[in-house]
C-alpha cells in the first residue's frame, strides 16, 4: 500500500446517485489520514473502502452544503464509539459553526474523544507538522467555503558519488546531515535539495485567485468538475467548475496529477470529463475519480 494515497469514498454532486456516494476522500499521508468533506453515507463507504476512524487525524471541510458535511455526525460518532485514543483535529470555516455543532451533536451519544475544533477564517497555515504544513485559501461559492492544500518541507538527497569523492561513509553520511557540514565538506557539496510533495483539495468553487493558489506546483489537485464546458454558464451561476476549467488551472499551475470530482448527475458519460479536460491542453496524469477508488500520489522526480 502506497504511503501517500488518496482513497475516494464518494463523487457526487449535490445528491448521490446508485453509482456514486455523497463527497468523501481520505488522504494517507505517510502515518495520517486526514478526511476531507464527509458527505452522507461516508461511515459506510469507509467501511467499503477498509478505512477505519482510528486511521483519522484530521477532518477538513470547505463548506457547509449536505452533500460536503451531513456525514459528519456519523463519522464523529463513530469515532467516539470506537474510542480513537489520539487527538483528530476539524477544520471548518469558522462562519458555519452553527452548523458544525448541530453535526457533531446531531443525537445523543457518549462522548469519549475530545475532538478539537480548530474553525478557519482566514487564507493561510492552518497547522504545522513534522511531514507538512495544512494551508487554506477562500474560494468563490454561495456560502464561505476554503480549499485545503498540504505541503511537505524541502528536505535534501544525499549523492552518493560526492560522498565517494569526500571520502565520506558510514555514520559520517548522518553525520553531515545533522551538522551540516564535516571536515570543512558543506552539505550542499554532497546533496541536492529533494522538494517537498504538494496536495491541494478544491471543491465547490468559480475560478478565483484561491483556486489557482492552491493548485501551484502540486503533485495532485483534487478539484471539483461539476459541469462539462458546454454547461459553462450553470457553473457560474451555482459557484462551480467545468472540466476544462479545472483542467486549465491544472495545466497553467504545473500540477502532475490531476484528479477530477464532484459530478453532477445530469451526466452519464464519465469518460466526457477526460476529454474535455485533454481537449483544454492538461497532459499529466488524470484521473475521472470512482466511489472506492485508490490513487497513489506520483514518485517524487
Amino acid at each position: 500500500m502506497s504511503a501517500r494515497e488518496l482513497v475516494v469514498l464518494g463523487t457526487a454532486s449535490q445528491v448521490p446517485t446508485r453509482h456514486r456516494n455523497h463527497n468523501g476522500y481520505l488522504l494517507r499521508w505517510d502515518g495520517e489520514g486526514i478526511l476531507f468533506d464527509p458527505g452522507e453515507g461516508t461511515q459506510r463507504q469507509m467501511l467499503r473502502a477498509g478505512v477505519a476512524v482510528h486511521d483519522l487525524n484530521r477532518i477538513c471541510v470547505t463548506h457547509f452544503h449536505g452533500d460536503h458535511s451531513l456525514g459528519l455526525a456519523g463519522v464523529i460518532q463513530r469515532i467516539n464509539l470506537d474510542k480513537v485514543p489520539h487527538e483528530i483535529t476539524a477544520h471548518y470555516p469558522r462562519s458555519g459553526q452553527r452548523f458544525f455543532d448541530r453535526l457533531r451533536y446531531a443525537t445523543a451519544y457518549r462522548e469519549t474523544v475530545a475532538l478539537t475544533e480548530a474553525p478557519v477564517d482566514t487564507d493561510g497555515p492552518l497547522a504545522r507538522t513534522p511531514g507538512y504544513t495544512l494551508e487554506a485559501r477562500k474560494l468563490s461559492h454561495p456560502v464561505e467555503a476554503y480549499g485545503y492544500r498540504l505541503v511537505e518541507p524541502d528536505g535534501r538527497r544525499m549523492l552518493p558519488g560526492r560522498l565517494a569523492a569526500h571520502g565520506i561513509k558510514g555514520p559520517d553520511v548522518g553525520r553531515i546531515q545533522r551538522e551540516g557540514t564535516l571536515g570543512g565538506v558543506p552539505l550542499e557539496e554532497v546533496s541536492e535539495v529533494r522538494r517537498g510533495q504538494r496536495f491541494a483539495f478544491v471543491m465547490d468553487t468559480r475560478l478565483c485567485d484561491g483556486v489557482y493558489a492552491l493548485a501551484e506546483g502540486c503533485d495532485m489537485l483534487v478539484i471539483e468538475s461539476t459541469f462539462l464546458d458546454e454547461d459553462e454558464a450553470l457553473a457560474v451561476d451555482f459557484g462551480h467548475l467545468t472540466a476544462g476549467q479545472a483542467a486549465r488551472v491544472a495545466r497553467d499551475a504545473g500540477v502532475r496529477h490531476l484528479v477530477l470530482t464532484h459530478f453532477s448527475q445530469r451526466y452519464a458519460d464519465p469518460e466526457e470529463f477526460e476529454r474535455q479536460a485533454r481537449a483544454a491542453g492538461y497532459e499529466g496524469e488524470l484521473t475521472v475519480a470512482r466511489d472506492l477508488q485508490r490513487v497513489a500520489l506520483p514518485k517524487r522526480r
